[in-house]
């Protein structure tokens, strides 16, 4: 049982309520939409989410949920996406090339 103690000039006031009457009122002030009529949302990632891919782009993170999925494992290690990746046929044919800028340490 709560117990809240109020102090107002002269007077003191002392509220008890259940916890089911606090979910009771909790519930008759919500104003949102009710939570169950809510459409579940699709699981969108939100660091990706206003950007437009290139199809070969789209292919690995299809193939990478697919094996998620799959596997069961929301994080996979390196050798996991790399394992992914060769399955979806890429192969290192030519010398490496840097597309990004080295970080000083």
């Amino acid at each position: 049982m709560a117990t809240r103690t109020l102090e107002r000039s002269s007077e003191l006031v002392v509220t008890r309520r259940t916890a089911k009457e606090r979910r009771q009122k909790d519930a008759e002030s919500f104003e949102g939409p009710d939570r169950r009529k809510v459409e579940r949302r699709r699981q969108i990632d939100p660091t990706t989410c206003e950007r437009d891919y290139r199809p070969d782009e789209v292919e690995f993170m299809t193939a990478m949920d697919d094996y998620k999925r799959r596997s069961g494992r929301m994080f996979p290690t390196w050798s996991e996406v790399l394992e992914v990746i060769r399955d979806l046929g890429y192969r290192k044919v030519a010398q490496p090339t840097q597309t990004y800028e080295a970080v000083a340490t």
